[in-house]
C-alpha cells in the first residue's frame, strides 16, 4: 500500500470520527432543551474542546500529507474537500455549544408549543447531518444532492417558528426574552444545516471535481 493510501485512510476515520462526535453533539444540543436536561448540555460543552483538539489534527494530518506526498487529481480533490468538512464539523460543534448556552437559560422555564416546532426542526437537522455524513463515508452524491435540496424545508420551518415568536411577542411583551432566545436556537439550527448542505457539495466536488455551490445559489436566485 502507497504511504499516501494509509495518510489517506488515516484522515478519513479522523473526519468520520469527528463527525460523529458533532453529529451527538447536534442531537444533545436540541434534546438539551426540549427535555430539559442539564446532564445533556454540559457534555456538548465538555465535547467543545475535544472537537477543536480534532480540528488541529486533522488540519495537521492534511498539510503533511500534501508537502510529503503532492497528492494529484482526485486524492488532491480529497485533500481540499477534507480540510473544508473539518471547518463545517467544528463550526456545528460551535453552534450545537451556542444552543446550549440558550437552552440552559430557558429549559426550566413553562412550556411553550413553540417547542414542539423546534422539535420539528431539529429532527430536520439531525437527520440532514447524519445523511450527509453518510454521503461522505458512500461517496453518494445521489443523496448528497437529497441534503441540499432538503435544506428549503428547514428554511420553511424555521421562518414559521420566527412568525409564530413574533406573534406571541406582540400578544405579550412579557414573552420577548424567552421568545428571543428561542428565535436565536432555531437561527443557529439553520445554520448547522447550512454546514450540512457544504459537506453535502463538497461530497459532489470530491467524487465528480462538480462545484454546484453556484448553481445553487443561482436557483435560489431565480426563485
Amino acid at each position: 500500500m502507497r504511504r499516501l493510501d494509509t495518510e489517506l485512510e488515516e484522515l478519513n476515520n479522523c473526519l468520520l470520527e469527528m463527525g460523529a462526535l458533532v453529529a451527538s453533539s447536534v442531537s444533545r444540543a436540541s434534546r438539551s432543551l426540549i427535555e430539559t436536561s442539564d446532564v445533556l448540555a454540559h457534555q456538548v460543552i465538555r465535547d467543545e474542546s475535544r472537537i477543536d483538539q480534532m480540528e488541529i489534527h486533522i488540519d495537521d494530518l492534511v498539510g503533511s500529507m500534501i508537502a510529503l506526498n503532492q497528492p494529484v487529481a482526485r486524492d488532491m480533490r480529497f485533500a481540499l474537500v477534507a480540510i473544508k468538512i473539518n471547518t463545517d464539523l467544528e463550526r456545528m460543534g460551535d453552534l450545537a455549544v451556542g444552543i446550549v448556552e440558550r437552552s440552559l437559560a430557558i429549559m426550566h422555564q413553562a412550556p411553550t408549543p413553540t417547542l414542539n416546532r423546534i422539535s420539528e426542526l431539529s429532527q430536520l437537522v439531525e437527520a440532514m447531518v447524519l445523511r450527509s455524513l453518510d454521503s461522505f463515508v458512500n461517496h453518494d452524491t445521489e443523496l448528497a444532492s437529497e441534503v441540499i435540496h432538503s435544506d428549503d424545508k428547514v428554511d420553511e420551518v424555521r421562518n414559521a417558528i420566527v412568525q409564530e415568536l413574533v406573534t406571541s411577542m406582540q400578544a405579550d411583551p412579557s414573552s420577548i426574552p424567552r421568545a428571543l432566545d428561542l428565535i436565536i436556537i432555531a437561527r443557529q439550527l439553520e445554520r448547522i444545516a447550512d454546514h450540512a448542505t457544504y459537506i453535502a457539495g463538497d461530497v459532489i466536488f470530491m467524487v465528480n471535481g462538480e462545484d454546484v455551490r453556484h448553481a445553487r445559489a443561482q436557483q435560489d436566485v431565480e426563485a
